[in-house]
């Protein structure tokens, strides 16, 4: 069984054990994108925190309405998420599926997201890497994020975006992978 379909079925059962959303209720609400430095905890050349040289990273996510989802918390909103940050630079490529945590900071237009998920990535996971690319041990990785934004109007928001997707040491072979960077949403 391939990767994909694993993590698929992963994220599909994540969904249904929860709800029964029917399928008028599951429709896509959001599509963003924007650009990241790849491996941005490699010490770099902005306050040595940033290597701004590794600006070769585009992300795209596209985010889900699932309203028995979101009944799970009182506060904010639960939304299933699947997207990719491809790499420009001949290093590691993901895709990956989650779900998203969205939650408004007071009576603010500025918001928190925390999500958790799983990526299927293109990187070395046999140890033989050679820097600047990673092993990342397997092909199966959980990926998180955190970001801030501000929704600057109905539909358009901003965020500073952080991902990281390692093997959480089930693996032989766990440098994982933190790009960081900032991207653009639309709701619609």
């Amino acid at each position: 069984m391939s990767h994909f379909v694993k993590i698929a079925f992963a994220i599909g059962a994540m969904l249904l054990a929860g709800q029964a959303a029917t399928a008028q209720d599951f429709r896509a609400s959001e599509v963003r994108g924007g650009i990241f430095a790849h491996s941005a905890d490699e010490p770099g050349n902005f306050f040595g925190v940033f290597n701004t040289e590794r600006l070769q990273d585009v992300n795209v996510e596209l985010l889900f309405d699932t309203p028995g989802l979101t009944d799970w918390v009182t506060l904010g909103e639960l939304r299933p998420h699947v997207g990719a940050t491809l790499n420009a630079g001949g290093l590691e490529s993901m895709v990956y599926a989650g779900v998203s945590w969205t939650v408004p900071v007071f009576d603010t237009p500025v918001f928190v997201e925390g999500t958790f998920g799983g990526a299927v990535h293109n990187g070395n996971t046999n140890g033989t890497a050679i820097a600047p690319a990673r092993d990342l041990g397997c092909s199966v990785l959980f990926r998180e994020s955190a970001s801030i934004g501000v929704q600057m109007t109905e539909n358009a928001s901003i965020m500073a975006t952080i991902e990281h997707a390692s093997n959480a040491n089930l693996c032989n072979g766990n440098r994982g992978l933190t790009n960081m960077g900032i991207r653009l949403g639309w709701k619609f």
